[in-house]
């Protein structure tokens, strides 16, 4: 259970899982895609597989290749397709290569499927696609990518050596010399080298959570191959920075009232009956399993998951159950099994610090678990505190990308009003970088992920709107809650 639940503190929930297994039978070259069988793992009836030789270093074009792996749902409506959707799921490192047959089974509008051939890939490093390593032990997978809730500044001192333990191994590793190249920008160029080979002169995109930042960084490098692009529960300008890791525990104490009123509803777990008993309950299970785990679950990884079962409302009812469970230490309700999570939780790292600047000293943040372990009580005694990224290596090829106005009006962007892993804070902020090329749809609904897997039929209808015929609202937008009958 441990391993099953320790990720998702800190990742956007992805919802193909992760593979470190290289290769896809069927290549591509620069100039032509041949589609193929998807492997195993990833097939459906439609689906079909390739993969593209694209640069290591795009200022050396000619250079070491890296192969990146894709897949297409192609459009069974000649007369009917507009073009090509790009899709990523979020992560980073979490695979996307199937991710067209997952947006297509959650009821992804036909309309949409006949409008575009979905392309689906892994980001290089992830999957099969030039896939990177830490060569994380299993006790280091098992630890999550949060560290420990910090109540002292000589906490924060003592996780400091880990944290450069782990930044050691990744710039060790067998895949060491992909770090300074594994980037959302060297992604997003990757992307234009798919569509290049594809043979089209646009692209329309579909991301969610870190694939907003992908997205974002796309059309700002490529603004006139940008067609119609679909932003779903957003980061902040900044992607994913110490701002954005910051604002987890601002996400968990936006959403966790729903969690409050649901678990309040229903006696029968014993967690209170009323939104402020189950909020007592939350701090006193906390301290409780800090002083003694129970079942292997400690204090930090009781808080892990919860925010990382409060991304979905179905996940409340076993959210619940676990809660009852760790308080009177019965059994605890299964999760699925997690696998190797080297890849995944490697190519987070490689991307995220590889993309900024963290802050490097101790002080820093020790500075800024004081600030939000007061703020945001709940999570922030983890999500401010230090992590590899402090202790990076120093070479950036290149700055991040920065996010404005310039380009098209063919932005929307969506998002649920109390969103744990992407709170609505930093959409807003997404919102006024890029000005007038954005609209913003805002739903009325807790939980991570809107389109097309949300109730809210405003804020999906408005997406399939946009997707399909290329109307916006002509402002900002707020649906009201819906619940789907």
């Amino acid at each position: 259970m441990h391993r099953a639940l320790s990720l998702a503190v800190a990742l956007a929930a992805t919802t193909v899982a992760a593979t470190a297994t290289p290769g896809v039978s069927v290549a591509a070259t620069p100039d032509t895609v041949r589609w193929g069988p998807c492997p195993k793992d990833v097939a459906s009836p439609r689906l079909e597989c390739s993969t593209l030789e694209v640069p290591l270093d795009y200022r050396d074009p000619d250079g070491k290749q890296i192969e990146i792996a894709i897949s297409r749902l192609a459009s069974k409506e000649p007369s009917q397709r507009r073009g090509v959707l790009f899709t990523n799921p979020g992560g980073p490192g979490g695979t996307g290569l199937g991710y067209p047959a997952v947006l297509a089974g959650a009821k992804l509008p036909q309309k949409v499927l006949d409008s575009y051939d979905v392309i689906g890939f892994d980001p290089r490093g992830v999957g099969r696609s030039s896939p990177v390593t830490c060569d994380l032990t299993p006790r280091q997978q098992a630890r999550g990518n949060f560290p420990p809730y910090a109540h002292t500044a000589a906490e924060v001192t003592r996780e400091a050596k880990y944290a450069r333990t782990i930044a050691e191994q990744c710039a060790t590793s067998r895949t060491a010399w992909m770090l300074p190249h594994t980037t959302t920008a060297n992604t997003a160029r990757d992307m234009d080298r798919i569509r290049a080979a594809l043979g089209e002169p646009k692209v329309s995109y579909l991301g969610a959570s870190y694939g907003t930042s992908l997205g974002a960084v796309y059309t700002t490098m490529f603004p006139r191959r940008s067609d119609r692009i679909v932003l779903d529960s957003n980061m902040g300008p900044g992607g994913y920075d110490v701002t954005a890791m910051r604002l987890f525990a601002r996400g968990l104490e936006d959403r966790f009232p729903d969690f409050a009123a649901f678990a309040a509803a229903h006696p029968e777990y014993g967690l209170g009956t009323t939104p402020e008993q189950v909020t007592a309950k939350f701090f006193d299970l906390a301290e409780r399993l800090e002083a003694k785990p129970v079942q292997g679950v400690d204090g930090t990884l009781f808080r892990g998951i919860t925010f990382g079962d409060l991304y979905v409302d179905a996940n409340m009812p076993r959210l619940a159950e676990t809660w009852q469970a760790l308080d009177t230490d019965q059994p605890l309700p299964a999760y699925p099994p997690s696998g190797d999570m080297d890849n995944l939780m490697s190519a987070r790292l490689y991307v995220i610090c590889g993309d900024k600047r963290w802050p490097e000293t101790v002080r820093e943040y020790q500075r800024n678990v004081a600030v939000d372990r007061l703020k945001y009580p709940m999570l922030g005694g983890s999500s401010a505190g230090i992590g590899p990224c402090a202790f990076w290596p120093d070479k950036r090829v290149e700055p991040p990308v920065r996010i404005g106005d310039r380009g098209p009006s063919n932005v929307l962007m969506v998002q649920n009003e109390r969103d744990p892993g992407t709170p609505l804070a930093g959409a807003r902020e997404l919102r006024r970088a890029f000005g007038k090329r954005a609209t913003l749809v805002t739903a009325d609904q807790g939980g991570h992920g809107v389109y097309p897997f949300g109730p809210n039929t405003c804020a999906n209808d408005t997406v399939t709107a946009f997707l399909t015929t290329g109307k916006r609202p002509t402002q900002d937008l707020a649906c009201a809650a819906e619940t789907r009958k």
